[in-house]
């Protein structure tokens, strides 16, 4: 059973810093080294010890494989006997940073942003990005009647966010700089406030939210369900409109020490991601059934069908993008005075090893 996480907002960078202080000193030793390498010595056999791996994902359409590879089985297969999966979900990437430097998630999908940012607070000790999972699949909406019909007019409205620093946040932020204007946090007049998903579109549907900048369903939901219009599709930011929206995760510690569970769970993302793409229909339902689970209702077929078509499951994690969202997210000031040095984020040789057993392209970092 999933249990849904919320934790309070408080200053986003100092407690990812405290956390982050917390996760150097506990996984200084074993970490991996940097590159696109798991563990030196690591093997792909089956756990001989009962392992529990504990998983994070968010209720969102962008993160369908957790919910078709928990409920059709590829986890478990791939994983086997001796692997027991506790999953919890989030609202945003930053909780599950904290989640994850508190020792409570050793994988998770997650988005970019909040990726980097747990790297570079634990000075790259605490996590590695293993796979992409979504790209795409993230819209700025807006009611139709709050009078925004370009950038421009985005001046003294008020936008939400799913959370502080996560990857929408960032997106948001940086376009209002690149189009001449700036969030109240930095001089400007826009106010960014972050929301909860559900709540921004409750807010928006009685008019106390302009807009959103947010991942599906929830765009989707805002447009049908809330009088909501398209100002920006992500996809329209970004080369032949590839960019990723969801990352897998993995805590340096469980790498160190289970790097063939990893491998094994690759093995069923892999899985998972194939099955998706080849029985889209089928898969629209499992992912709604699972979003019901959480959050207690199921989308109707408008909003999964809109939103299924806004994005690409996929397990390339379009590097580029990434690093480019981390530029972003340290022109605004969420990285430090001083340019991360993201080398060493990526651990992809156990996906690329799986791939070649299953006769698939390799993925850069």
């Amino acid at each position: 059973m999933s249990r849904m996480i919320r934790i309070s907002r408080f200053s986003f960078v100092a407690a990812i810093a405290a956390l982050a202080s917390v996760a150097i000193a506990c996984g200084a030793s074993g970490t991996p080294a940097a590159g696109t390498g798991a563990t030196p010595g690591a093997s792909a056999t089956k756990a001989p010890q009962p392992v529990t791996l504990h998983l994070g994902y968010f209720p969102n359409m962008t993160h369908a494989q957790p919910f078709a590879g928990l409920a059709k089985g590829f986890f478990a297969e791939a994983l086997g006997p001796n692997v027991k999966i506790d999953s919890k979900t989030f609202n945003a990437g930053p909780a599950e940073i904290e989640a994850l430097f508190a020792g409570a998630i050793d994988i998770g999908y997650i988005g970019p942003n909040p990726s980097v940012t747990g790297y570079v607070q634990s000075q790259g000790k605490a996590l590695r990005v293993i796979a992409g999972a979504t790209g795409g699949g993230a819209l700025l909406v807006v009611r139709a009647d709050a009078g925004i019909a370009k950038p421009a007019d985005l001046a003294n409205k008020k936008i939400a966010t799913p959370q502080l620093g996560n990857t929408q946040d960032v997106a948001l932020r940086a376009f209002l700089q690149k189009n001449g204007l700036k969030d109240k946090d930095h001089g400007g007049n826009v106010q960014v406030i972050p929301t909860a998903n559900a709540d921004a579109l409750s807010l928006i549907q009685r008019g106390q939210l302009d807009g959103a900048w947010v991942p599906e369903p929830w765009a989707s939901r805002i447009i049908l369900e809330a009088n909501g219009k398209v100002l920006v599709d992500e996809r329209d930011l970004w080369p032949n409109g590839d960019f990723v929206t969801t990352d897998v995760i993995v805590s340096t510690k469980f790498l160190t020490e289970h790097p063939d569970v990893v491998e094994a769970f690759l093995k069923g993302h892999v899985k998972a991601t194939q099955w998706i793409n080849d029985n889209p229909d089928e898969a629209k339902q499992v992912v709604n059934a699972g979003i019901k689970q959480i959050i207690g209702a199921a989308l109707s077929d408008n909003v999964i069908n809109a939103a299924w078509r806004n994005q690409k499951i996929t397990f390339d994690p379009l590097a580029s993008s990434l690093r480019k969202g981390a530029d972003d997210a340290f022109a605004l000031g969420y990285l430090g005075d001083k340019k991360p040095d993201l080398a060493g984020i990526y651990a992809l040789d156990p996906l690329n090893k799986v791939l070649k057993e299953l006769n698939l392209k390799p993925v850069a970092p």
